[in-house]
């Protein structure tokens, strides 16, 4: 460690949630950007496996510029159709071929494309059919790798950054941002579905702190085959009020809260669609127009601006700092009690991964810190830089949401 720059220093400042005005979003399940950056990263984790089951080593490869273009859709009470379908289209660079023991072997990647974003859809959307209401392309440049010079550069060295980025983490989530966060989850868990399947998967959760005033608007997507008239409409606004309200309290306590949906309605307009996202109305999503990858959007906080899903997740900085700054920010939170952590990763494009040029921890608490408190916090950042390959396996695996 080094040649590893930590900083660990405390500021002086006012809490967020002790600030006048405080924003959070969320960008639910079924958001065009969402089901762009789901699918893609998706895609990634598929490339990533075939890449290890095939060749023993994930290939290079960065499928972050996949575009969403919305469909169009007539839905009325009790039904609905689909007039034009959904187009996804795949964008970036991935091996597509190797050379191997001497012969130029093809990976899939187009087979890989559509079955990753049509199991993604099928897994997640209830009404939203991959094979009727869904067209898949993808438009991925080719790359080839020559697997001997892979495994013999693999032995000589570390991954090494493929850019000169910056990842941003923070912790821990203020009230506002707790109750954005898990209203969203809330009102997608199957449990709700179960008791409100009208409620589409298509929900955007906006939060307003105003002093100690909570203000949350949710844009609900309804299903219309499943909505019978205006007034079952109305009841079903309600029960999605019920809930995010019931969920927003165990977070804002006895303050003052109000929560509204779809408030654009009227008597001649109401959220209805056939699918249960706004993508068959026309929306369009990309890769990174969606949630940070601690699932939220916070312009209170600082921020990466990277496209986190889909990036390859050996040496993309881009997506790994910003998931290893999170979780250092969460660990030193958790583990010291420390008010608010901020941590910001800065990479040097040709060094190895776990050698980021800097790693900048900022402690926010109520008093001094000791020494041994500062030193605690160095520890435990200098141990997730050591162990950042983790971070590869966990989200070939699945075990690390990016959305």
């Amino acid at each position: 460690m080094d040649d590893v720059g930590i900083s660990i220093s405390t500021f002086k400042g006012s809490r967020v949630s002790n600030q006048p005005v405080e924003f959070v979003e969320r960008k639910g399940l079924g958001h065009p950007d969402y089901i762009a950056d789901s699918v893609a990263e998706e895609l990634s984790r598929r490339l990533a496996v075939y890449y290890l089951e095939e060749y023993g080593t994930i290939l290079h490869h960065n499928v972050d510029k996949t575009l969403l273009v919305g469909g169009q859709a007539n839905p009325f009470y009790g039904g609905g159709e689909i007039i034009s379908p959904i187009l996804i289209v795949h964008a970036g660079r991935a091996t597509s071929y190797v050379n191997h023991d001497g012969k130029l072997r093809h990976i899939p990647v187009g087979r890989l494309a559509v079955e990753a974003t049509k199991d993604w859809i099928a897994k997640n959307m209830r009404y939203l059919n991959p094979e009727a209401h869904l067209v898949v392309d993808y438009k991925i440049n080719p790359g080839s790798t020559d697997l001997v010079k892979i495994f013999d550069d693999g032995k000589k060295a570390r991954p090494l950054s493929n850019d000169t980025s910056f990842g941003v983490g923070f912790a821990p989530f203020t009230p506002l941002e707790l109750a954005v966060y898990n209203i969203e989850r809330g009102l997608n868990s199957k449990q709700f579905k179960s008791r409100v399947p009208e409620s589409g998967e298509d929900i955007k959760v906006m939060g307003l702190r105003r002093n100690e005033e909570y203000i949350i608007t949710i844009a609900a997507a309804v299903l219309s085959p499943l909505t019978r008239n205006y007034e079952h409409y109305v009841d079903i606004k309600n029960q999605i009020a019920e809930k995010a309200t019931e969920i927003a309290k165990k977070y804002t306590t006895s303050h003052p809260l109000k929560v509204m949906v779809n408030t654009a309605d009227s008597m001649d307009n109401q959220y209805l669609t056939v699918t249960g996202t706004s993508a068959e109305h026309g929306d369009d999503g990309a890769v990174g127009r969606g949630n940070r990858s601690n699932g939220i959007i916070t312009p209170n906080r600082p921020m990466s601006l990277e496209a986190v899903a889909g990036k390859n997740p050996v040496s993309h900085v881009g997506k790994i700092y910003n998931i290893a700054s999170q979780r250092i920010a969460e660990a030193i939170a958790s583990e010291l009690g420390i008010t608010e952590v901020y941590v910001k990763m800065l990479s040097q494009i040709g060094r190895p991964i776990d050698e980021p040029l800097e790693v900048d921890v900022q402690l926010l608490a109520n008093g001094s810190l000791s020494p041994s408190l500062l030193s605690s916090a160095r520890s435990i950042a200098e141990d997730h830089v050591e162990n950042l390959p983790k971070i590869t396996e966990m989200l070939v695996k699945g075990e690390l949401s990016v959305t």
